[in-house]
């Protein structure tokens, strides 16, 4: 795959979605909004669907949610201690629900993912929470679609309006989600303070 054509990009962008933005409910350092907003500036160059894009995007962030809200409604967290990594991610997932704060209301269900981290705490919170499966099911796949949307606009608009080549698009593309995503950010983790309001019994490891 040549990395640096866009038709190379074009051909193979619906095999990274799903995947990496999967990976990202688990482990959100994988760069999933980098992807979806690359499949934006795509579409944007004639390269992709920008309606497959969205909708493979918002699917695979669904079913990420999904994964993960079950994981910890189940109690079944405690399985990642068994290994290094998964301590890691376990003592990631508290980290970021104490600065988050509980997550488990459906307009953070649905808001709170377009933050850094957001994603996986609010699903990790209503999960332990025990919010209703319908309930979170929904608020996930409306938030999923308000993502999906988000970020593929957001790559399409840059690309539609910079005209530059679709791998430039698409860092500016993430450098202006990022900005919005940090002020969000600093916005919620000031009104919520930084006490993690849920307790799992045990230690972590």
């Amino acid at each position: 795959m040549d990395f640096g054509s866009a038709d190379s990009w074009g051909a193979a962008i619906y095999f990274w979605i799903i995947p990496i933005v999967l990976g990202d409910a688990i482990f959100p350092p994988v760069p999933s909004e980098m992807v979806v907003i690359t499949g934006g500036a795509l579409s944007a160059d004639g390269r992709a669907n920008v309606f497959l894009v969205t909708a493979l995007s918002a699917l695979a962030s669904w079913i990420g949610d999904m994964l993960v809200f079950q994981l910890f409604r189940r109690r079944l967290s405690h399985f990642l201690d068994r290994w290094r990594y998964g301590r890691r991610v376990h003592q990631g997932i508290h980290d970021a629900l104490a600065k988050l704060g509980r997550s488990s209301t459906y307009g953070g269900i649905i808001g709170l993912r377009f933050i850094p981290g957001g994603r996986l705490a609010t699903s990790a919170a209503a999960g332990i929470a025990n919010v209703s499966v319908r309930g979170f099911s929904l608020c996930a796949g409306l938030g999923a679609v308000l993502w999906a949307c988000w970020l593929v606009g957001l790559g399409y608009v840059t690309g539609s309006a910079t005209k530059l080549p679709f791998w430039a698009s698409s860092l500016i593309g993430v450098a202006l989600g990022l900005v919005v995503g940090a002020v969000v950010g600093i916005i919620v983790t000031r009104r919520r303070g930084n006490r993690s309001p849920v307790e799992e019994p045990g230690p972590l490891g």
